[in-house]
């Protein structure tokens, strides 16, 4: 069932944490397993997605001033809200967060906006090693809503090639 002796220990330790606290103790920030890509408050959504920015097209890259090396990822974040059964494009939004390495040395990511259109994304990049392992701590905050989403997830990051 459980994929790693890790991944049974952490959600075993999670679940015992949680042992006698009430729902309105627990914080609103949404932790995340490895396989999922967006978390869900109410109407609103945040995706999130980390790849390397090797990745990145050079002409892209050049336009949105990107580093492209094998030790450098971008973290994509995005916020999106459904009304009325239609979901909406990327929306402005306030975007702010950390990683931290499994040695607890944390960065702080500088997100950039991006617009496309009617879309807005945000985009940090991100120094590391080859299959190092980041806790990412995001903050969103919609334009025109005062409450910070908070989402919490975990990436093992590669060198692009497996250098």
């Amino acid at each position: 069932m459980f994929s790693s002796p890790t991944r049974w220990l952490a959600l075993t330790l999670l679940a015992l944490a949680s042992l006698g606290t009430s729902a309105q103790e627990i914080p609103q920030a949404r932790e995340i397993v490895d396989s999922e890509r967006s978390a869900q408050f109410g109407a609103y959504t945040i995706h999130f997605s980390v790849f390397n920015s090797a990745f990145v097209p050079p002409d892209i890259a050049e336009i949105y001033q990107i580093n492209r090396a094998s030790n450098r990822a971008l973290i994509n974040i995005s916020v999106t809200r459904e009304d009325d059964g239609k979901t909406s494009l990327g929306l402005p939004a306030e975007v702010t967060g950390t990683a931290s390495n499994l040695l607890q040395q944390m960065r702080t990511l500088d997100f950039q906006t991006i617009s496309e259109g009617d879309a807005t994304y945000y985009l940090a990049d991100l120094k590391h090693t080859n299959e190092e392992v980041f806790n990412f701590a995001i903050s969103v905050t919609p334009e025109g809503t005062d409450t910070p989403l908070n989402v919490k997830f975990s990436r093992k990051l590669y060198l692009q090639g497996g250098e």
